[in-house]
């Protein structure tokens, strides 16, 4: 490095300018980025100004605390700046790896990918991409060119990812419309075994790609049908895709979601979220020795299918940590058992509130679901609600949860009365207590007919009927 470029390098202090400049971040985001999102923001009061965060909690500059039930749409799954992958960043920063040459073959990557296979025995390679779309692209076109079939079949109300590729496979018209024309892929209901069956009986579907949860309103698949549309798939010479992006790493109470049923072994793994420990964005495709023979059949082929940015060292070290901190700290048991008890808490809440509907999911991801009321003075409330937009009571929920309690949860997916759960694999009992004792505290005061929440579903109805 020379004396000039030293100097210039000088130039630069991060922590000098997000102090100068942290203040901006509404406005520079409705001024350069996406124009909508601060909106949103500013109407719904999630408007506010963290300064840090750590495990499971974020903190504003008075120095209030915030309970994470959100992990970043499942990326944090053992929360916000974990010092093992932590650690495992500097040191890779401080390696001063010879990474990306595209043509040597570094060992973070091959140690990694070992890894991830030993929770998945039936599998036995790993390609490296950047993010959960990505991963979903790779299962998508390794399917279609080892089976020599163009279709993809994919479940209704699902979601891959939002890149053209996935976005052909998402089950909601709200992501795909004004995107045509996509790929030539065909939605059957979750669970149905008869539709998956016609499809494949005109012989030219290359796999069914499915969340073993669904992560849009939390829904599970009958008992025994991942395994029967595994045995339909195979007998129709077609593939069986998982995608695990949201519901693997233990997200569920298992390393993946589809280990909850015994004897399926999908073709095609895609993970991704919690695997970049919060850090480094990263997603894995893995998949069956034969299928990465056919698609990287010869040497002539050999970057028919890459990454730039795939497999590189800080985010397979990443990778590494995260795996280690998993085995080491129990990350897969303790989802399971907070996820038992946070479950079984709400669901012992049904009978208490005519506006609760339904708790439903595995480990920590749960999702609530509510639903029309019957005494005469909800029920009136709630068709006011309803007629406006659906899935503005669901809204209300979260945002005095964010107000009153400080605990930052988001609905499932739009037009849904489905709040998600799906905070980091970390928490324990206290946050149980509190996130459970702040639900409680909101579904009273629901039930109660008045106050600010109701004022607040007002103000909701005002701005859907204004979107119209």
């Amino acid at each position: 490095m020379t004396a000039e470029t030293s100097s210039q390098s000088g130039d630069f202090d991060l922590g000098k300018l997000l102090a100068g400049r942290a203040a901006e971040r509404y406005e520079l985001h409705a001024r350069h980025l996406n124009h909508q999102l601060p909106r949103m923001l500013h109407t719904i009061g999630f408007d506010k100004y963290y300064e840090r965060a750590e495990g499971a909690y974020f903190w504003d500059a008075e120095g209030n605390d915030y309970l994470d039930m959100l992990a970043g749409f499942g990326v944090m799954g053992l929360g916000r700046h974990h010092p093992v992958v932590r650690k495992a960043l500097h040191d890779v920063l401080d390696a001063s790896l010879a990474d990306l040459t595209r043509f040597d073959c570094q060992p973070l990557p091959g140690l990694l990918a070992e890894q991830l296979l030993t929770h998945s025995p039936h599998l036995d390679r790993v390609f490296f991409g950047n993010s959960g779309t990505e991963a979903v692209e790779t299962a998508l076109k390794f399917a279609r060119y080892a089976t020599g079939k163009p279709r993809v079949l994919y479940c209704a109300h699902a979601f891959h990812g939002l890149t053209t590729g996935s976005l052909s496979v998402n089950g909601e018209s709200g992501f795909r419309d004004g995107f045509a024309p996509l790929l030539p892929d065909t939605a059957v209901p979750l669970g149905d075994l008869d539709a998956l069956e016609r499809e494949l009986r005109k012989g030219d579907v290359a796999g069914l790609i499915v969340e073993p949860i669904q992560g849009k309103g939390v829904h599970e698949p009958p008992p025994g049908y991942l395994r029967a549309a595994q045995d339909l798939l195979h007998r129709h010479k077609a593939l069986l895709i998982a995608d695990e992006v949201q519901t693997g790493l233990g997200r569920t109470g298992d390393f993946y979601a589809y280990q909850h049923e015994s004897g399926v072994e999908p073709d095609l793994v895609c993970v991704a979220k919690a695997l970049s420990g919060g850090y480094v964005p990263v997603g894995a495709t893995l998949g069956r020795d034969w299928i990465f023979k056919k698609v990287y059949s010869s040497m002539d082929r050999v970057l028919v299918h890459s990454a730039s940015f795939g497999a590189n060292a800080q985010a397979m070290a990443a990778g590494l940590a995260v795996l280690s901190v998993m085995e080491n700290e129990q990350i897969v048991a303790n989802a399971r058992a907070m996820g038992e008890e946070l479950k079984s808490r709400l669901a012992a809440l049904v009978d208490k509130y005519e506006l609760l509907s339904e708790v439903r999911g595995r480990g920590l991801m749960i999702g609530i679901e509510f639903g029309r009321p019957k005494s005469l003075k909800l029920r009136s409330r709630w068709t006011m609600l309803q007629a406006a937009r659906k899935g503005l009571f669901a809204q209300m929920v979260v945002v005095p949860l964010l107000q009153r309690h400080r605990i930052l949860t988001q609905v499932s997916g739009d037009h849904l009365e489905v709040i998600k759960l799906i905070p980091p694999l970390i928490i324990g009992e206290r946050d149980v207590d509190r996130f459970v004792d702040a639900f409680t505290d909101v579904m009273d005061d629901a039930h109660n007919g008045g106050g600010l929440m109701w004022d607040f579903g007002k103000t909701l109805v005002k701005q859907a009927v204004a979107n119209r």
